[in-house]
């Protein structure tokens, strides 16, 4: 008996221990944080879900979907879900591997009447024999050598080509997660999109998620901003792509983790393998992804890729994640097994990559490879006084002219002679400035009266004087 107990109660602390939060934070704390960084940074939108216990624990929204209308972010509201749709069509696949519809390893090329070269996206393969070596595992870890996308081919042909034998390195690859989408297609003889409906969608209730535009999203959806906060025209997307064009909301995505983390439709044995190293990551960025640095800067995290996702060893245990990124949209989401914690950030918003290592750290207490992932941390910044904007104001000429404006409520800076439309304009304090969208310091110089007479201008290196007229 005492046996037994001291068993049971060795359970019961187990059970409590890996249920335990990443972090205990109040939602007033969480709310805080996400505001605080949000204005610092200027992130137009975001939305937040945080998962204890494999459950969605905490879930909001914040900022505009649409800031010239001041129309704000929900929970429902639909944004483009970008680079996250890749995990979730790698999980589908996970399903027909359950379903012994497709091998991992056996090559693509096997599954299908013709060979990959005859297709009409593929001709430019032919002539690379190599291409009989492509695997679902390769498509689904990035390794199939392939660029990320063909019209960034590092040549400038903007051909699909394979600069590595499949299997041997990783260079992330939406083009890969094409390929594997059309084996799939022919195999299920099944449309992307019914697919996700009958294995995902339906079955996590993510009733406002899909790989095409639905009459249903335009109720309520976001448009993306860019580093300016203007806003970028919505594209409502007509063909699945299972590399990203996925629309769907925060709450939709948080209850596709959630089921991730549960192992809901899926073998135990299929997402072990998911969540399970399968390439180790050498190379020192993540872009442009056929950079062949490499680096052991990341060896000690063990950051590797699985399959769909990236994976390291953090202080919350072994993580997996995913990011996303698109003109305006760009997204993060970690999650710890071991504790059965995750959060996942969306954002409609150019600036929000800034905020994620802080983010993340804050919430989780866990750093994140931002130095791979390619985030640039925000600049800390002050709000111009209303003296230095006045002093500011008005019309610069030099190597180009320029005029500092005022324009609803922000200080801009304009220059129809150098090709610049009004772009918002930073101080880092009462003498220097900067702007977001291009490498270029601005230091302000007074006279012996102490009135601004010119700015000293940094471009790209580059030195020059504007002097105020």
């Amino acid at each position: 008996m005492k046996k037994a107990a001291a068993l049971i109660l060795s359970v019961l602390i187990t059970s409590v221990t890996i249920a335990q939060t990443i972090k205990p934070l109040s939602h007033v704390t969480i709310d805080r944080i996400v505001k605080k960084l949000m204005d610092t940074a200027e992130v137009t939108g975001l939305a937040l879900a945080v998962i204890q216990d494999n459950q969605v624990s905490y879930i909001k929204s914040y900022g505009y979907k649409n800031k010239p209308k001041n129309e704000w972010n929900d929970t429902a509201t639909c944004f483009y879900g970008a680079s996250l749709a890749k995990p979730l069509f790698a999980y589908l696949v996970m399903q027909m591997v359950d379903r012994n519809l497709i091998d991992l390893d056996k090559p693509l090329y096997t599954y299908l009447p013709k060979s990959i070269p005859e297709y009409s996206n593929y001709t430019d393969l032919s002539g690379d024999e190599r291409w009989k070596l492509i695997t679902a595992r390769h498509c689904l870890t990035h390794t199939t050598g392939f660029p990320n996308w063909r019209q960034f081919n590092p040549r400038g042909n903007k051909k699909l080509e394979i600069f590595f034998t499949p299997g041997t390195r990783y260079a992330y690859s939406g083009e890969g997660l094409v390929l594997l989408q059309m084996v799939i297609e022919a195999i299920s003889h099944k449309g992307l999109e019914e697919l996700a409906q009958e294995g995902i969608f339906r079955p996590f209730c993510m009733t406002r998620t899909s790989f095409l535009w639905q009459p249903s999203f335009e109720n309520n959806y976001a448009l993306g901003h860019d580093i300016n906060e203007d806003t970028i025209p919505k594209n409502k997307r007509k063909r699945t792509n299972a590399a990203g064009s996925m629309e769907t909301t925060i709450a939709d995505y948080a209850r596709f983790i959630s089921a991730v983390m549960e192992g809901k439709e899926l073998s135990a044995k299929s997402k072990q393998e998911m969540l399970s190293p399968q390439i180790v990551i050498h190379s020192k960025w993540q872009f442009p992804s056929l950079d062949t640095t490499s680096t052991k800067e990341n060896d000690g995290i063990q950051l590797s890729y699985g399959l769909g996702w990236g994976l390291f060893n953090s202080s919350q245990g072994r993580a997996f994640f995913k990011e996303g990124h698109d003109d305006g949209w760009v997204h993060y989401m970690i999650s710890f097994p071991e504790k059965r914690s995750g959060i996942i950030v969306m954002t409609n918003s150019s600036n929000g990559e800034s905020i994620f290592p802080e983010l993340v750290k804050d919430l989780t207490s866990v750093n994140i490879p931002a130095v791979w992932e390619g985030y640039t941390p925000y600049l800390p910044t002050v709000k111009p006084s209303p003296g230095m904007i006045q002093e500011l104001t008005g019309d610069y000429s030099g190597k180009f002219t320029a005029r500092i404006a005022l324009i609803d409520g922000r200080l801009k800076v304009s220059s129809a002679s150098a090709g610049l439309p009004p772009t918002n304009l930073y101080a880092k304090d009462a003498s220097h400035l900067f702007l977001k969208t291009m490498d270029l310091q601005i230091q302000v110089s007074r006279d012996r009266a102490g009135k601004i007479d010119k700015l000293l201008v940094t471009d790209e290196g580059e030195h020059f004087d504007l002097v105020k007229q």
